[in-house]
């Protein structure tokens, strides 16, 4: 793995704000309005406690918040009028309280698009845009989508995934997400690239993308981590889910050294110390 502090420009359009994140990562604050998460579950389903965790997101530094009503793992069937009724006021009330992008975490093309109505910028899409209404539906509110990779589908499991090779796997599938999404008209300034750590990748699967982060940024789009407390993270250091802050944060200072641009992570405070030393580092060259 070899770290280049040298990187060609990267500029990324949320909303009506334009960012250049050539030097300088975005953090992306995780609210999850759901009962069964993998990481405190249900901590912040009650609707007060999701604002009071917005709160300290925000104070903490975030760049951006990204909101979701369903998890991506196994779980309890989650209709699309319960994942309306959990994320849609959950996005009304941070727009009201926030003057900072909302992200909706979502692959129901109707649930992004009543989000995108009521003020959210982003459709962070972890399915690889399996709904074929999701990029129109993206296009039409001029909205950033993230197009994430994924072996099967969301809500399923996938215990012993197969590649001959896993980055070149993970490329071309986002290389053809990114191509559905131009086709559709999303701007190309609004289109993110996540690996999915996690999603259909072993533990060590997961680590060779974040090793190869500066081949998958290479691909020309914003790259997106999400790495925060993941299972690949516990299996490698064999730590249980609450224990992995330190490594989540090493995960992240890889990333960003390797051109990851945006980090979806639960510290935002740790992550945006992080990301502040490497971005003096990288503007001093």
């Amino acid at each position: 793995m070899e770290v280049t502090w040298l990187t060609p420009p990267v500029s990324l359009a949320l909303g009506e704000r334009s960012y250049d994140l050539t030097t300088r990562a975005l953090v992306m604050g995780i609210l999850n309005r759901t009962k069964d998460s993998f990481f405190a579950p249900a901590a912040t389903f009650n609707f007060d406690d999701f604002l009071a965790r917005a709160d300290q997101l925000v104070a903490d530094g975030a760049d951006l918040l990204d909101v979701g009503g369903v998890k991506a793992g196994p779980g309890d069937e989650i209709s699309e009028a319960e994942e309306l009724d959990r994320v849609v006021p959950a996005i009304q009330a941070l727009r009201k309280r926030f003057d900072l992008p909302l992200s909706i975490d979502t692959w129901r093309a109707s649930v992004a698009e009543a989000c995108f109505s009521e003020g959210a910028v982003v459709g962070n899409d972890i399915s690889g845009f399996s709904d074929p209404q999701y990029l129109l539906v993206a296009a039409r509110a001029n909205a950033t989508v993230v197009a994430t990779h994924i072996r099967l589908r969301p809500r399923v499991a996938d215990p012993n995934p197969h590649y001959e090779n896993v980055l070149e796997a993970v490329s071309e599938f986002l290389l053809d997400r990114k191509e559905q999404a131009l086709a559709a008209g999303v701007a190309p300034d609004r289109i993110i690239l996540d690996a999915g750590l996690d999603l259909g990748k072993t533990a060590g699967q997961s680590l060779d993308l974040l090793r190869n982060s500066e081949a998958l940024a290479s691909l020309g789009f914003p790259l997106l981590l999400s790495s925060s407390n993941k299972t690949f993270l516990g299996k490698i250091f064999n730590q249980e889910v609450t224990e992995r802050r330190d490594s989540s944060l090493a995960a992240s200072a890889i990333g960003i050294s390797l051109g990851c641009r945006i980090l979806r992570v639960h510290d935002v405070q740790g992550t945006v110390r992080v990301r502040d030393t490497l971005a003096r580092i990288m503007e001093a060259r």
